[in-house]
């Protein structure tokens, strides 16, 4: 006899098991239905709805660190991001403070915030092509929270139905490895936010995009999201199995409170809204301004332009904060393709690179580039499209050449197939190599001055000198492996760490005292550049014949501790020879 629902109205077991095998069915055919055991839940046991932690228990700790400052983190986004000065500073301020806030609350011990409070969500305002998308996952990459992205056209078609709102929240908890309690730090990036403004001048409520913004209102203040769907046939089934392991329905959630939210959008049209209200106060006609560009018009928005524009207030009432991001220029374009972390150059760089092939260019190359791509007005996206375009052919002809390099020129830009024509006609010209080596040394001398002017202050605060030859390999790194400075440097003062830490190896070994000079150490650690392995190898050696060596002079002479130069690294044999002949 088949088991009813209960009182509360949540389907019997039966019933969950017939709905899911006629979805089932319906999509893949009569081929596949559910099939299992009918076991029925002792009776004894408690039905209770069993819900994860809403938000952090006092006392506790973040689940990542976060320690920055709106300044550090300002900084942070300056190294890569050209421009956009003020939404750097407006997002790195609030961003921090927000997460500082949370730090703050759990150091507490309680709950601190007060009743109604409203997040730090943020509304950027900017043409396509700007780098809103950009900024704000550097922010998340940089915290080392979950991040998820959504398109808000996506969620217009479904009206109504919150579900996809909800699962953006859902992602996150993806995006943190299922990890609840952390994804609930999270944020959230919804773009092309302006297409769900409803329509001025219409009669009635546009609904499906108006049903989209309640939606939203909930999840951008403080909801539990459900991290089950009910149109997600897997999760059903896998509550049943847990229903008839266990005899509770698990009810998992996940607290909104502290998921940040972030919002952009081009807002064409907006600039005009502005403009009238500013004409009507007087600020347009009457007052010293002087107002041409819609850039300009956009810096003046308040969030009554936002209403006017077709967003309830409500949901304009839970994004407080506003920046406005602007339109790049030419020598915007070609500041972002110069910077050293520019994804556009780097990621072409690597394509070849897969091929074999080192990419180069010159200034003058990158300028007209930026020139061609300002000319499509679709910002810094542009010039993905531009690069693909001139460096297709030879992304295609040249690995079949078995050519290892390629110096992207002006000339090259203006007329690819020409220059490409003259490289099929002799692929090794020794005057093309030769001046692709004369920029490679340009790049590495012009890498070791910024070292030189960047100061030494943080090797002299690890107590480990700069020499020419760490220098070169830092600048190797950096034209060769499409690494940063920082990044670079950082990784060379590890290997000299790696290899003094053998000094207090040895000690523990067999109690000899020993100090690498650092001609010897540069000796160890310069051949890491190519075999990661190296280093390891060569110290263990090294400190293989000194554990056997050194004990012996010790014992003929008394000596303990030894500095070991050039000579005891190149050759430890000989060396520990000598000395045990001169203890002699």
């Amino acid at each position: 006899m088949e088991k009813q629902s209960d009182s509360s109205g949540i389907p019997s077991q039966k019933e969950l098991e017939k709905e899911i095998s006629d979805y089932l069915t319906k999509k893949y055919g009569s081929k596949v239905r559910v099939v299992s055991q009918m076991i029925f839940p002792n009776k004894q046991m408690p039905d209770k709805e069993k819900r994860e932690p809403s938000g952090p228990s006092p006392g506790a700790t973040l689940p990542f660190n976060f320690d920055l400052q709106p300044e550090e983190l300002e900084a942070y986004l300056d190294k890569y991001v050209v421009k956009q000065e003020k939404a750097k500073a407006i997002l790195a301020t609030k961003v921090c403070t927000h997460f500082n806030r949370i730090a703050y609350m759990l150091k507490r011990g309680r709950d601190t915030t007060p009743q109604g409070l409203i997040k730090s969500n943020v509304i950027l305002i900017g043409p396509t092509g700007v780098g809103k998308t950009y900024l704000v996952r550097l922010i998340a990459q940089k915290l080392g929270v979950p991040f998820v992205k959504g398109d808000a056209t996506k969620f217009s078609e479904t009206g109504y139905v919150g579900g996809d709102v909800e699962d953006l929240v859902r992602e996150l908890v993806q995006e943190a490895g299922g990890d609840v309690e952390r994804a609930q730090y999270g944020i959230v990036y919804i773009d092309e936010i302006d297409k769900i403004a409803s329509s001025r001048g219409i009669i009635g409520p546009d609904v499906s995009r108006t049903g989209v913004q309640r939606a939203l209102l909930k999840p951008m203040e403080e909801t539990e999201v459900e991290l089950k769907t009910p149109h997600d046939p897997i999760a059903q089934i896998e509550a049943i199995e847990r229903y008839k392991r266990t005899g509770k329905r698990e009810k998992r959630t996940i607290n909104t409170r502290h998921i940040l939210f972030i919002v952009s959008g081009a807002f064409s049209g907006l600039a005009d809204i502005i403009k009238k209200r500013c004409q009507k106060t007087g600020i347009g006609f009457h007052a010293d301004i002087d107002i041409k560009e819609e850039q300009d018009w956009l810096k003046l928005v308040k969030p009554q332009d936002l209403v006017e524009y077709g967003f309830e207030q409500e949901f304009i009432g839970r994004l407080p904060i506003i920046a406005i991001l602007e339109d790049l220029e030419e020598e915007d374009l070609f500041e972002i393709l110069k910077n050293p972390r520019s994804s556009v150059i780097l990621t072409k760089k690597q394509d070849f690179r897969a091929y074999g092939i080192d990419l180069r260019f010159e200034e003058s190359a990158l300028k007209l580039l930026a020139h061609m791509a300002k000319q499509e007005q679709t910002g810094a996206r542009a010039l993905v499209s531009v690069v693909e375009r001139v460096l297709m052919p030879f992304e295609k002809k040249l690995p079949s050449l078995g050519v290892d390099y390629l110096v992207v020129t002006r000339e090259l830009v203006e007329d690819p197939e020409g220059e490409l024509a003259k490289i099929i006609l002799d692929p090794f010209d020794e005057k093309r190599r030769a001046y692709y080596e004369s920029i490679l040394r340009e790049e590495e001398e012009a890498c070791i001055r910024e070292i030189e002017s960047r100061g030494l202050s943080k090797w002299k605060q690890s107590g480990i000198e700069l020499t020419p030859v760490r220098q070169e390999m830092i600048a190797h790194l950096v034209v060769h492996e499409d690494m940063d400075i920082e990044e670079a440097e950082s990784y060379v003062s590890y290997l000299v760490l790696q290899a003094k830490s053998y000094e207090e190896n040895l000690y523990n070994r067999c109690g000899i005292k020993i100090k690498f000079t650092d001609e010897a150490l540069d000796y160890l650690i310069e051949g890491s550049l190519q075999d990661k392995g190296y280093l390891y190898e060569k110290c263990e050696r090294v400190m293989n014949i000194f554990e056997y060596g050194l004990p012996l002079v010790f014992e003929k002479s008394g000596k303990a501790e030894f500095s070991i130069p050039l000579e005891g690294v190149e050759n430890p044999e000989g060396y520990v020879n000598k000395l045990i002949r001169q203890s002699i």
